[in-house]
């Protein structure tokens, strides 16, 4: 009797326990990877895109850390079209990818287009497995570092999936028309041929925004390239602005203008 008594008393004080555990409130359910605060709204003026998840995002807008990149920033606000010449780690590519993010976050544009020529040191997209796309990921994975950064990777990865960023080579915007809510980024345009930069050029329409980067002195082709022939002819058109960086404005590093003097010190000396 003693044994099944004692039995019951525990039953009883299990069930007693559980009872009161239901009575209590539920305690505030933790917020995972993606809570409200990670939610980034793109664009509120489309209703086809409402809300994209971002993670670790910066929180700063774009600041210039020279003066000729304070220049660019401007530039590329105030012109439909806007041609960066000038040596690598000047800011060229971040300036404008990070102009073509905030525009997209805040509604002014509904899509980025990234292209460049898919050549480089005498490579081309065949010489690379996978397929198109596969291929040139290689090529712009610079761009969506840059886009990670400014929007969440997690806001960049929404985007592409639904056509707000496209990357694709130089030679797919053949027979395509950038629209007043476009912002077109084309980099290494050193590497383009002149025929390759007309084709490129007429695809602008009206109100878009175009950002041409590239140095001259870099270019990988045999021949005259597209973006010296570019710079001789728009020189001077209305609503085009064609920026030059020197040497000086390098950010990346020190060591790097240390090793750019050592390989073109003919540039640096240059008046």
């Amino acid at each position: 009797m003693t044994r099944r008594t004692s039995t019951k008393r525990k039953q009883k004080r299990r069930t007693h326990n559980t009872d009161n555990s239901f009575s209590q409130p539920p305690s505030p359910r933790k917020r995972g990877k993606h809570s409200d605060d990670t939610v980034v709204e793109i664009n509120p003026q489309n209703q086809h895109l409402n809300q994209a998840c971002a993670t670790r995002r910066s929180q700063q807008s774009l600041q210039a850390k020279t003066l000729a990149q304070e220049n660019y920033i401007k530039a590329i606000r105030q012109h439909c079209l806007t041609l960066g010449l000038g040596p690598a780690g000047t800011g060229k590519s971040y300036c404008a990818a990070a102009l073509a993010g905030e525009a997209l976050e805040s509604g002014k544009i509904e899509r980025i287009i990234l292209t460049r020529p898919a050549v480089e040191a005498g490579e081309q997209l065949g010489f690379l497995p996978g397929s198109v796309d596969e291929k040139f990921a290689v090529y712009i994975d610079a761009f969506r570092d840059i886009l990670n950064e400014r929007l969440g990777a997690g806001t960049v990865n929404y985007c592409i999936r639904h056509g707000r960023i496209v990357a694709a080579p130089l030679a797919f915007m053949r027979g395509k028309t950038f629209d007043e809510n476009t912002f077109v980024i084309l980099d290494e345009a050193q590497n383009t041929s002149p025929a390759q930069m007309k084709m490129f050029l007429t695809r602008i329409g009206e109100d878009c925004k175009v950002v041409i980067n590239g140095d001259i002195r870099q270019s990988d082709i045999r021949g005259p390239n597209g973006l010296s022939d570019a710079v001789d002819k728009l020189r001077g058109l209305p609503g085009v602005y064609i920026h030059h960086f020197d040497y000086g404005d390098i950010v990346r590093s020190g060591l790097v203008k240390s090793i750019i003097d050592r390989y073109e010190p003919q540039v640096l000396d240059s008046p």
